[in-house]
């Protein structure tokens, strides 16, 4: 059985050659599919991809390829016409083969890639089979390893988008590697902020047809804009140690001491949150931080507060500053090289604090407390600026990246003069790169 299984697996492992494209079906956008680890969880991954779903359905045939299904029902709101499938329900028990081989560590996904313990053989067999099934539209990937995977099994018809949601830099150097020698398949690969489109443009020597930096859009939320009267801190995300709530809740006791009548509400689950309920409890801030667990409506949980901070080591492009500015709300949160960095200006729509630094997110934190009339500037700005992430705005650069890519396929594309896109949230590469895929 183990020599079979290895052998069938060593059969799926085997790429396509892109190059012979000369019976590959007419470019199209009409099928949309995206892979994501698991689409009922709970991540700004899945978020994202979500409200992007929903803004495509309107004029092409989506469906979102889930590898683990790992819950019954998805978190986030799903428009009907987004079709849904899964690959892995580990909410079955295995038997036979697939549990054999469900025990055997992935050969597909590098050993490094951060959520490697999630694939097994089993989980590789199933992912290769449907991406080699494909024989035509358009198939987007958003993390490394399923990049990876869909850079070397994906048939030669199939338009290929490489999504990135984690900064290059803070990639294992094994995984650059891969990154650097595979991605240059694509047709596109796509960033959300110019940060990390520098990176990879510098890191890949022979890139995809196409590089590009296309930012998360405002996802749709419920209720109205905040009217900063409450007494509400508010922060959101899963509760790892990235997310540095630990140093929120350490600032927190200054803030506190300075204004003992506002609470602090984090909202999120995750491996530290019995750490960070502890670590309440021993600085004694009972009453004063909060920890409500996971919301599914985030627009209640941001409407009821006055402030939102972000207190991550590091961000791609944090979903929750979006949503946080969509909903009107003064912003503080510590300055990461990509994602913060290019969403906030300082001292306009938000305050940037150097990272890792308790006692200044501290003093900033106070700083807009006590001065109401900065709160409100802040926030009015931030509302602004989310209008420029609105999702027919990301949406509209979306459907020209994906029609650009038919035309090159179709040998009918001309470059245009690129705009001045000084001031937009995002578009594609102003100088595009005309290198094949290899």
């Amino acid at each position: 059985m183990a020599r079979k299984a290895k052998a069938m697996a060593g059969r799926l492992y085997r790429g396509y050659n892109r190059r012979k494209l000369r019976n590959a079906p007419p470019p199209s956008t009409d099928k949309i599919r995206i892979l994501l680890l698991h689409a009922n969880g709970m991540g700004g991954t899945i978020r994202t991809v979500f409200n992007l779903a929903n803004y495509l359905c309107e004029k092409h045939d989506v469906e979102i390829v889930s590898i683990l299904k790992e819950a019954d029902e998805p978190f986030f709101a799903l428009d009907p016409r987004v079709k849904v499938r899964f690959l892995d329900n580990r909410l079955k028990p295995h038997y036979g083969v697939p549990a054999w081989l469900s025990k055997m560590h992935s050969r597909l996904i590098p050993e490094e890639e951060t959520a490697y313990h999630r694939f097994n053989v089993w989980t590789d067999i199933k992912l290769a089979r449907y991406i080699r099934s494909l024989d035509g539209g358009v198939l987007m990937s958003t993390r490394p390893g399923l990049n990876l995977a869909m850079a070397q099994l994906a048939p030669p018809g199939v338009i290929t988008i490489g999504q990135e949601h984690v900064a290059l830099r803070t990639q294992p150097e094994s995984v650059q590697k891969l990154i650097s020698w595979r991605y240059r398949r694509f047709d596109a690969l796509v960033t959300l902020t110019k940060a990390d489109l520098r990176d990879y443009r510098n890191a890949l020597t022979r890139k995809p047809k196409r590089l590009a930096r296309i930012p998360n859009a405002v996802p749709p939320m419920t209720g109205g804009q905040a009217k900063l009267e409450s007494k509400v801190v508010v922060a959101v995300g899963r509760m790892t140690r990235i997310k540095g709530f630990h140093r929120l809740i350490t600032a927190w006791e200054q803030v506190a001491k300075a204004h003992p009548d506002w609470t602090l509400r984090i909202y999120g689950a995750g491996p530290q949150e019995e750490n960070l309920a502890n670590q309440v409890i021993e600085a004694g801030l009972q009453g004063k931080v909060e920890l409500p667990g996971a919301t599914n409506d985030v627009g209640a949980a941001l409407e009821q507060a006055s402030i939102f901070v972000l207190s991550s080591r590091h961000e791609g492009f944090p979903m929750t500053i979006l949503e946080a500015m969509g909903k009107g709300l003064a912003i503080v949160s510590f300055n990461s090289p990509h994602g913060p960095k290019e969403m906030i200006s300082d001292e306009v729509d938000g305050l940037l604090v150097k990272p890792r630094t308790n006692d200044n997110l501290a003093a900033a934190i106070i700083r807009v407390i006590e001065d109401e009339q900065l709160r409100r500037h802040l926030a009015a700005n931030a509302l602004e600026t989310a209008r420029t992430y609105h999702v027919d705005v990301i949406g509209d650069q979306w459907e020209a990246l994906m029609d650009e890519l038919v035309a090159r396929r179709n040998g009918t594309y001309v470059k245009p003069t690129p705009p001045d896109t000084s001031t937009a949230p995002g578009t594609t590469d102003p100088e595009p790169r005309q290198t094949p895929a290899g």
